[in-house]
């Protein structure tokens, strides 16, 4: 395995907020069969109202999540997942993810992980039990910076 696979290997499976189920086999062959993307500053990963083409998991540099106004915009940076939810539900992106510096990537199609799904049984339960603590987490913070938001109260008119 070459330096820079080994490198990719280790950011991938040491992030705290990356597909923390996932064995270190289990990422030799995710690497095996993804293709590495780069993008510069501005540059849209994943567009928002567009079906996925699968899933991105970045290596370096970091992008902003773009979601509805009057909601934090979340960062993800190495080690961490983008169109997972276009993945899940084969469904357009719910938000944009643009590149806030140059990102390096890699990319799985959906066609390329059903197949590795299929050869390797276990990595696919790895794989969704990851994506569902990830979206569970994302979903508690998005859930924790409401709470803690100033309510705002509507008059009614009489």
């Amino acid at each position: 395995m070459s330096k820079v696979i080994e490198q990719d290997l280790s950011i991938l499976s040491s992030s705290k907020q990356g597909l923390i189920y996932l064995t270190v086999n289990d990422w030799a062959l995710v690497a095996d069969k993804a293709s590495r993307v780069q993008f510069k500053k501005g540059e849209v990963l994943v567009q928002k109202g567009r079906t996925g083409v699968g899933v991105y998991l970045l290596l370096k540099g970091t992008a902003r999540v773009q979601i509805p106004p009057n909601t934090a915009t979340p960062v993800i940076g190495p080690g961490e997942i983008c169109g997972e939810m276009s993945f899940l539900e084969d469904a357009p992106a719910s938000a944009s993810v643009i590149a806030e510096g140059e990102v390096e990537a890699y990319h799985l199609d959906h066609s390329t992980l059903q197949s590795l799904f299929e050869l390797f049984p276990h990595l696919a339960s790895r794989f969704y039990r990851s994506l569902a603590t990830n979206l569970s987490r994302r979903l508690r913070d998005v859930i924790g910076a409401h709470s803690q938001a100033p309510a705002t109260v509507q008059k009614r008119s009489s």
